[in-house]
C-alpha cells in the first residue's frame, strides 16, 4: 500500500499544481511541500490560495517552500501571464501536475469560447504545458501528470464539431469527453518526448471516488445516492495518492495511467489503471486533438 511515507526526498526540485487550494490539489500540493519540493499552488482565487499555503504550513513541517499563483485556465491570455511569471521566476520544473478540473456544470464557455469542461480540463492545461515546456525541458527528469477520470472509457471518440456547444449539451458525455482528451494528451506528449528522447515523462491519474468539490454542481440529494452505492469513500489525501505516485516514484514509467488498486477502481492505493478502451490508445485521434489544441491555441511545443 504506497502511501505520501513512500515518496522519495524531493529537496531542489519545483512543482507546480493546478487546482491546488482545495481537495485533492490541495493534499498534492502538501505532499510534494513536505517532501521538501519547492511548490507552486495554483489557483483562481488569491484569497483561497493563501488560505490553504498557510493551512499546509500549519499541518506539516515542509523543507521545501510554498508560493502561489493565479491561474485561470478558462483564459488564455491569463494561462499565458501566469506562465511568463512562472518563468521569470523558476529555471526549471520538475513536476507539473495538472489537477484543476470542472464537472457537469450547467452549459457554459470559456473566455475563449470553448465548452467549460474540454476548455477548462484539457485545453488549458494544453496551453499551460506549452508554455511551460522550456522549463521541464531543463529539469534532470521532469515529470507531467494529467488527472483524468473513469469517466473516459464512456464515450468512443471526440466530436471535433461540439466543443463549443454546437449541439445540445449533455454534461455527462461532455465530461467524459474532456477526460479522454486529457488521457490522449497524456500519452501524446509522451510520445513526442520519446521520439526526441527527451528525459520527460509523462502519465495520466485518476483518483477514483473521492468526495470533493469538484462534484458542486451534482443535486445534494444524486450525490449522496450515487455515493451510497459505493463500497467506500474516499477522503482527498487517499484520492490524491495516485497523482502522487505518478508524480514521484522511481517505478512509474512514461505513457501510463495509474488509479487506485481496489474494485473497480473506485478506491484503494496506487497501481496501474485497468481502464483501457479503443479510444484511449487510438493515436490517430490524439495526433488530430494535438493538432486542433495547436491550432485553437497557437502554441506549439518546441521539442
Amino acid at each position: 500500500m504506497w502511501t505520501t511515507n513512500d515518496i522519495p526526498g524531493l529537496g531542489g526540485k519545483t512543482a507546480l499544481v493546478t487546482g491546488a487550494n482545495t481537495g485533492i490539489g490541495y493534499e498534492i500540493g502538501k505532499a510534494l511541500y513536505k517532501a521538501g519540493a519547492d511548490v507552486t499552488l495554483a489557483g483562481r482565487n488569491a484569497g483561497n490560495l493563501e488560505a490553504a499555503a498557510a493551512q499546509i504550513r500549519t499541518e506539516v513541517n515542509g523543507n521545501g517552500t510554498l508560493a502561489t499563483g493565479i491561474l485561470n485556465l478558462g483564459n488564455l491570455g491569463q494561462i499565458q501571464r501566469f506562465a511568463e511569471n512562472f518563468k521569470a521566476e523558476n529555471t526549471k520544473l520538475d513536476i507539473l501536475i495538472h489537477n484543476a478540473g470542472v464537472m457537469i456544470p450547467p452549459p457554459s464557455l470559456t473566455d475563449d469560447g470553448y465548452e467549460l469542461q474540454f476548455g477548462v480540463n484539457f485545453i488549458g492545461h494544453f496551453a499551460l504545458t506549452a508554455h511551460l515546456f522550456p522549463l521541464l525541458k531543463e529539469a534532470p527528469e521532469g515529470r507531467v501528470v494529467t488527472l483524468s477520470s473513469g469517466a473516459a472509457t464512456l464515450v468512443s471518440t471526440i466530436d471535433f464539431d461540439n466543443l463549443k456547444l454546437e449541439k445540445p449539451y449533455e454534461e455527462w458525455t461532455a465530461y467524459a469527453v474532456s477526460k479522454l482528451a486529457d488521457i490522449l494528451f497524456a500519452y501524446e506528449l509522451n510520445r513526442r518526448v520519446q521520439a526526441k528522447r527527451l528525459n520527460i515523462i509523462s502519465t495520466a491519474a485518476h483518483p477514483g471516488v473521492t468526495r470533493t468539490s469538484l462534484q458542486r454542481h451534482i443535486p445534494h440529494d444524486v450525490l449522496d445516492g450515487m455515493l451510497a452505492q459505493y463500497p467506500e469513500i474516499m477522503e482527498p489525501w487517499q484520492g490524491a495518492l495516485p497523482a502522487l505516485f505518478a508524480a514521484t516514484d522511481r517505478t512509474v514509467s512514461g505513457g501510463k495511467f495509474y488509479g487506485p488498486d481496489g474494485d473497480k477502481e473506485y478506491a484503494g492505493y496506487p497501481a496501474l489503471s485497468k481502464h483501457s478502451t479503443p479510444a484511449m490508445n487510438d493515436a490517430s485521434l490524439a495526433a488530430k486533438l494535438w493538432d486542433y489544441a495547436e491550432r485553437v491555441t497557437t502554441l506549439k511545443f518546441n521539442f
